[in-house]
């Protein structure tokens, strides 16, 4: 039930997106305990993002929705954990965000979680 939304600056074939999602979900299924087959992971990229008013040429954002709410340190370790697979695609982690965002309701397939 995770939703790991992320937005980046820098543009992405398919096969990098491919891959980028699937390193993204394993760091949050481990993370949170959350099975794969339940996350869900939207990718943007080439979008415009700005930090201290500057164009950002290597920039991310990232936003991980996930049903109830998650420990500082496991997210402190995830942080790092996504800041490391997007040195991969040339994005210092100075010039990334993350937010998580605790979630009371999930529906899913008609029904609530």
């Amino acid at each position: 039930m995770p939703y790991i939304e992320a937005k980046l600056s820098v543009k992405l074939d398919e096969t990098q997106k491919n891959e980028l999602q699937a390193k993204l979900t394993e760091v949050v299924s481990a993370s949170f305990s959350k099975p794969k087959a339940y996350i869900m992971a939207g990718i943007e990229d080439g979008k415009s993002l700005y930090m201290a008013e500057k164009k950002l040429e290597k920039g991310a954002y990232i936003s991980i929705s996930l049903l109830g709410s998650a420990s500082k340190p496991a997210c402190q370790t995830l942080t790092g954990n996504i800041c490391s697979i997007l040195s991969e695609y040339g994005i210092d982690g100075s010039s990334v965000y993350v937010t998580y965002h605790p979630v009371d309701l999930w529906g899913w397939n008609g029904s609530m979680f």
